[in-house]
């Protein structure tokens, strides 16, 4: 019996970081700060996938939160500017998405300062919010990111949506989700085949709850 709680604890941190993590890092925002749900997207823009979840997420009335990575910007202004123009907010994603851990300090503010500029000089966007790729976090990340006016937020259901396998993306929506989650999805060719499916599944649920999906302006100011 001790065993099986275990593996439910462990089974729920996969999906919902775990209480400790949170409280450490308690400057940063890991649930919705409303009584609604947020959907975020990693990652892009990419062609012929952000456009796909744009038109679905149109569908369904939602607007969400793209956290983009500035070297896609980069070769997606157009897409990008599409994300802003749908009435969906951008957030930095660094410029190459690579895991701050393995950088110095000199490299990790270089990589979100890169990714500002080219939101601001691409898109005329400024943005107020940052998610560290991979979620991989440094000791002095708070410091350095309220240095560059950035707010940095986690999530409290991650979908597994970039395993490709809508089954286990269902088991985290039915068992974790809750009234405030911010949720995390990916445009990405990771999730590609699945991702309309999971954004239609996440609808149905927080329907069947009798919750409700915010914006990110309702969430996370």
């Amino acid at each position: 019996m001790e065993r099986e709680g275990s593996s439910k604890i462990i089974m729920k941190w996969l999906f919902d970081p775990p209480l400790i993590v949170k409280k450490f890092y308690s400057d940063f925002i890991w649930n919705s700060k409303t009584d609604k749900v947020l959907l975020t997207f990693d990652d892009g823009p990419v062609t012929g996938i952000t456009d796909k979840i744009l038109k679905k997420l149109n569908e369904h009335s939602i607007k969400a939160m793209f956290f983009c990575v500035g070297n896609n910007v980069e070769k997606n202004p157009s897409l990008a500017k599409e994300i802003i123009s749908e009435g969906h907010a951008i957030g930095n994603h660094t410029f190459n998405h690579i895991k701050l851990n393995r950088l110095n300090e000199t490299e990790v503010i270089e990589e979100i300062k890169q990714c500002t500029e080219i939101i601001q000089n691409k898109l005329n966007y400024n943005t107020k919010y940052f998610r560290p790729p991979h979620g991989k976090l440094r000791m002095n990340l708070s410091k350095k990111l309220t240095e560059l006016k950035l707010k940095n937020v986690m999530w409290s259901l991650l979908t597994y949506d970039f395993e490709n396998d809508f089954c286990k993306v269902k088991k985290g929506i039915e068992n974790y989700l809750k009234s405030n989650s911010i949720i995390i999805l990916h445009d990405n060719i990771k999730s590609e085949k699945i991702i309309n499916e999971s954004i239609d599944y996440i609808v149905e649920t927080v329907h069947d709850k009798n919750f409700k999906i915010g914006t990110p302006e309702e969430c996370l100011n």
